[in-house]
């Protein structure tokens, strides 16, 4: 298809198990970072290595947080209050809105999906939609957002909520996503992506804080798996990076708005 209409197909976000298909194919791999899987069947608040988090869900409770699993016949009511909670976060972060590897505010997609709600004394404060899986096997996040008076911690709050209403649900995994640039090669052998990748890892923080996201995540012990980016290799990389990371900022004004 990529082929019929003179482009060339590339694939994001490839899991290593599935990398010898593409390999066939003559295209090439390459690591853009790690993606953090919570085994939900293990996942408890119990132990002093789970203090951190037993201390953000009693706080965000004193400061008047509720949770609650919006089912789609319901999210129709909320979309209001949600695209306020949503207008203001992005004001708040001088962003605009992505479309591709993170999700959009759209009425028509979130009506969708079940939706994770963080109430503040009553009033929402934080949401999340839901993707689900029918087997169960793993449950994630898309779109997040929070408004700028939600209770502190309210997003460590909704993930804590979340991991544990998806256990009760028979959910064996929570998916919190890509830590982008995370575990690539360091030592003096590595590919050169490798090498460019880690310098941008420690010193991009005024672009994009790498360090800080894999950080957040780790304190709810996920397993960590590689993520790769498979396109032609050779001289046609550079441009597909290009075009991926356009494809991500929304734009290319938007790629270097920062």
């Amino acid at each position: 298809m990529s082929d019929h209409h003179g482009g060339e197909p590339v694939f994001y976000q490839v899991s290593a198990e599935r990398l010898s298909l593409y390999v066939d194919l003559g295209l090439a791999a390459l690591k853009i970072g790690e993606e953090a899987r919570v085994p939900l069947t293990e996942f408890s608040l119990d132990g002093a290595a789970r203090a951190e988090l037993r201390q953000a869900q009693r706080r965000a409770q004193r400061d008047g947080a509720t949770f609650e699993v919006v089912q789609p016949a319901g999210v129709d009511a909320l979309l209001p209050v949600m695209q306020r909670i949503s207008d203001a976060w992005l004001a708040s972060k001088s962003t605009g809105e992505k479309r591709f590897s993170v999700g959009a505010f759209s009425p028509a997609y979130l009506r969708q999906f079940p939706v994770a709600i963080v109430r503040a004394d009553g009033v929402p404060a934080a949401f999340a939609n839901l993707w689900t899986t029918g087997t169960r096997e793993e449950l994630s996040v898309d779109l997040m957002r929070f408004s700028p008076d939600a209770p502190r911690g309210a997003m460590d709050y909704l993930f804590i909520e979340l991991m544990l209403w998806g256990r009760r649900e028979g959910y064996r995994w929570f998916n919190l996503g890509m830590a982008p640039l995370s575990g690539l090669e360091s030592h003096p052998l590595a590919p050169a992506w490798h090498r460019v990748g880690n310098f941008i890892f420690r010193h991009g923080e005024h672009f994009y804080n790498f360090d800080g996201l894999r950080r957040y995540k780790t304190k709810f012990a996920p397993v960590w798996e590689p993520r790769y980016l498979v396109a032609r290799g050779g001289i046609a990389l550079p441009r597909v990076l290009v075009d991926v990371s356009v494809l991500i900022a929304g734009g290319m004004k938007e790629l270097f708005a920062r």
